[in-house]
């Protein structure tokens, strides 16, 4: 209900969630992305939105295709806090801390903003969630083992950087497998692992775009890229840097999971069962206060549910311990619960109920509504330049997708694009300005002479937030 009310109002829409879902319709077209598919990321990610994002298409046409989008979220959201809890009984926790530990990944703040969004890692952290419960199966099987390294894989191919879970999810096979057994059921890991992975680079291959050359994107070539060529977001502990900023943002929304998490995660290494939690926990902390890294805002969407399993976990571990009857165990229990409702309502609930309550995207409802209904002239030889969000709303208005409505990063990036524009700017009829765009435009120097040259001819919302149509003007 939390994730549901309000989904389309708040919050205000990220340009990847109008990417990710722009390489959804394509999957449904029978490509893999909008554009030339440069590896950018697996694709297998966006293949899952495909499967699950025509479903409100059809029942809710009308509405913008983000809200489309985030709609379909919510069964991956719904799948994720029922593996929370499975995860958390494999871990040993009593079903009513199992319940908990789902009840504060639900609750929190941070959770109910990033599952309404259209993120990748939001696909992948089921998937890992999936693999920590088949590795630390009960029954110690050889199949589970092979399908925990199979769904693993496919939580890499959904988004890449949750693979720095890899030697966490080997303490929780090591843990998980008996040690008369414990080699076939490594081998039976990396089996399901490697030969799912390999479907990406296979692919790849086939297409001739395994390595670096000339006229062609490739897999490594990317990933170089993306390891060591794009920006950094310098030091979380620096203010100022565009870390430091997410992290004061993350723990304005909910510091009592992000802090309360981290410490149990310290205190919980100990405890053997908690131990693959706690990792987790602590593993991707580092990563992302390493110095230098690149750190995306939806980051964080795979550490919350280890931050409250680890939390959960430890709280049931320090009850038990407690000397003295059944009795007293539960006064703690409930105690402990009336505590944390005192401490941390309050404020869940403000930012619980700003999410249900604000509308911060009327803007894009109504640039999306004036791309259906206003007459622009021939749609099929009408051209503009939107930023991701609202490109699949000018395609489905009827304006020609890929070189008719143009997503702004591949206006002078793209030579599949850059090449329909021999006289460049003036080949542009209008612009959709939004804020994405409007922080562009000092990168790309076609979108910096189409401000340049644009006349507002409708705007939607003030300030910082307002999107303006702006109709091209050519000389003479």
């Amino acid at each position: 209900m939390l994730r549901a009310r309000g989904i389309g109002k708040y919050p205000f829409p990220n340009d990847d969630e109008g990417t990710y879902l722009a390489q959804a319709w394509a999957v449904r077209h029978g490509e893999l992305a909008h554009y030339t598919y440069w590896y950018d990321h697996p694709p297998l990610g966006w293949i899952q939105l495909s499967a699950v994002s025509w479903l409100p298409d059809l029942l809710r046409p009308g509405l913008p295709t983000f809200v489309q989008g985030r709609l379909a979220m919510l069964p991956v959201a719904a799948v994720t806090c029922v593996l929370v809890y499975a995860v958390g009984r494999r871990l040993g926790l009593a079903r009513p801390t199992a319940a908990g530990a789902v009840l504060l990944y639900a609750l929190s703040p941070l959770a109910v903003v990033l599952h309404r969004q259209i993120y990748l890692d939001n696909f992948a952290v089921p998937w890992a969630l999936a693999a920590f419960a088949f590795a630390l199966s009960p029954r110690r099987h050889l199949w589970h083992h092979v399908a925990a390294g199979m769904s693993f894989a496919l939580a890499v191919l959904s988004k890449e950087t949750i693979g720095v879970l890899l030697p966490v999810l080997l303490v929780a096979m090591w843990q998980g497998s008996h040690s008369s057994t414990r080699k076939f059921s490594l081998a039976g890991f990396f089996s399901g692992f490697v030969l799912t992975g390999l479907f990406y680079p296979l692919y790849a291959l086939l297409k001739g775009e395994l390595l670096p050359g000339a006229g062609h994107v490739s897999l490594l070539g990317t990933l170089t890229f993306q390891l060591g060529g794009r920006q950094g977001s310098g030091s979380a502990f620096r203010a100022g840097t565009d870390a430091h900023q997410l992290f004061t943002d993350w723990l304005a929304r909910d510091p009592y999971l992000l802090i309360g998490g981290a410490v149990a995660a310290l205190c919980a290494l100990p405890v053997r069962r908690l131990r693959p939690a706690a990792l987790a926990v602590l593993v991707l902390a580092l990563v992302a206060l390493r110095p230098g890294g690149y750190l995306p805002q939806m980051y964080i969407a795979q550490v919350l549910p280890f931050l409250a399993l680890t939390l959960a976990g430890l709280v049931q571990v320090l009850i038990e311990r407690l000397p003295g009857r059944p009795r007293l165990r539960a006064a703690a229990a409930l105690a402990v619960v009336l505590a944390a409702a005192a401490v941390a309502g309050p404020a869940w609930y403000h930012q619980d109920r700003l999410a249900t309550t604000a509308d911060d995207n009327r803007v894009y409802r109504d640039a999306a509504r004036w791309l259906r209904e206003t007459d622009t002239g021939d749609r099929d030889k009408v051209r503009l330049v939107t930023d991701g969000v609202l490109w699949l709303d000018a395609a489905d208005a009827g304006y020609r997708p890929g070189t008719g409505v143009i997503w702004h990063y591949k206006l002078d990036q793209d030579p599949a694009v850059t090449k329909t524009l021999p006289h460049g700017w003036k080949d542009i009829d209008y612009v959709v300005s939004t804020p994405a765009l409007r922080g562009e435009r000092e990168h790309l120097p076609t979108l910096r002479a189409l401000f340049a040259h644009g006349t507002p001819v409708a705007t939607f919302g003030e300030g910082g937030g307002r999107i303006d149509i702006l109709r091209i003007g050519r000389a003479g």
